[in-house]
């Protein structure tokens, strides 16, 4: 396994725009988010922090754009601006992926239903393996990240720390 921690989407401007049962939904993936970044740091394992760019109102160098005050990005971290739901579709994603000999995407972010789902069957589609961590996803609510979790392969932190302990 060679894994990647995908975080998609955790903009300001869209915590912002969600219902208060969504802004929840986003605190409490920032907890589980948290738990992987400091896993995948600790093993130098690649971070890539995907971003909206022109998507309502998300544009660079907008209070909207910036990551969430929960998280951190560091600056050797990569960034990878999309415009479409899909992270893959018209990004350098799938290029930094094979160019890393990535093979494993553990999925993070928002929205559950779109960005997210998009993304992890789009990884399917070229033969990678995407996973989504549990507790990582946030929506506007709560039974769209029951159903994304439901109809995809997922894993726990505790269960990711374990694997990532025997690459």
């Amino acid at each position: 396994m060679n894994p990647v921690l995908l975080i998609v989407d955790m903009h300001k401007g869209y915590y912002e725009k969600f219902p208060k049962e969504g802004q929840e939904t986003m605190d409490m993936a920032c907890i589980t988010i948290n738990l992987a970044l400091e896993l995948f740091r600790k093993n130098n394992l690649p971070i890539v922090w995907i971003k909206d760019d022109g998507k309502d109102g998300m544009y660079k160098d907008t209070p909207g754009y910036e990551i969430v005050e929960k998280l951190e990005q560091k600056e050797n971290e990569i960034t990878i601006c999309k415009r479409y739901k899909n992270g893959f579709n018209k990004t350098n994603l799938l290029e930094y992926i094979i160019g890393n000999s990535i093979d494993t995407i553990i999925i993070t972010g928002i929205s559950a239903g779109r960005c997210v789902l998009s993304t992890y069957r789009a990884a399917e589609d070229y033969d990678l393996k995407p996973i989504i961590l549990k507790g990582s996803l946030g929506e506007y609510s709560t039974g769209e990240i029951e159903f994304v979790e439901n109809i995809s392969e997922i894993i726990t932190i505790n269960e990711l720390e374990k694997i990532i302990e025997n690459i």
